[in-house]
């Protein structure tokens, strides 16, 4: 038999917990293409659709002639936007870092060493890192060696920076919320789609 990460049990637990939500409010709330079988969404530049009679996710890069299903990450942070997002909390276009945002307790460590691994995943590739943002449709910031604004989910953007590493300082990432987004998701889930991201440059950086 099969084995089965942890991950993808819990993936599959949150795809039936879905069905759950009532859709048809949540369309109201949250609009979404959609048609009897299927609600599309565009995540990091790439198309899912939700099966609405069992909540499998998949994504496709071919318009669905073939379908992958959603890893945990991908779903985790999806369902949370549907599902949990206040759209009447209006963004509010200025971004910092997610422990700074307000009912984050200071000091808070989780992502950390994510970010270390991938400052050095991008060390000497500023140009492989630009075009991979500019592919999901980032517009460049202005402070940082590599600098943009990607648009994540729904309204949501998320900003990355990062810094090569020279003689004084080593490599640094940086990633940057909308001061609102807690009411769009949850702060656990806003590293999913951290992860999320980090999993589509490697994507687009890899030749």
């Amino acid at each position: 038999m099969e084995r089965r990460s942890n991950y993808d049990i819990t993936r599959d637990r949150l795809e039936r917990d879905f069905l759950q939500y009532d859709q048809e409010a949540m369309l109201r709330r949250v609009p979404l293409r959609h048609d009897a079988d299927y609600l599309y969404l565009t995540f990091l530049r790439r198309e899912y659709r939700i099966d609405r009679k069992t909540g499998r996710v998949e994504w496709s890069d071919d318009g669905f002639q073939t379908a992958n299903h959603a890893g945990h990450d991908e779903v985790g942070t999806i369902f949370d936007y549907l599902c949990c997002a206040d759209p009447s909390v209006p963004l509010t276009g200025e971004y910092v870092s997610v422990n700074q945002l307000d009912g984050v307790v200071t000091g808070t460590t989780l992502g950390n060493d994510m970010f270390e691994d991938w400052a050095k995943q991008f060390t000497g590739k500023t140009a492989a890192l630009a075009q991979a943002c500019e592919a999901l449709g980032g517009e460049k910031e202005p402070v940082g060696d590599v600098a943009y604004r990607i648009p994540l989910l729904g309204k949501l953007d998320i900003i990355l920076q990062f810094w090569d590493a020279d003689d004084e300082f080593p490599p640094a990432v940086r990633v940057k919320w909308d001061t609102h987004v807690l009411a769009y998701l949850r702060y656990e889930t806003t590293y999913y789609a951290v992860n999320c991201l980090w999993q589509r440059l490697l994507e687009r950086m890899t030749p």
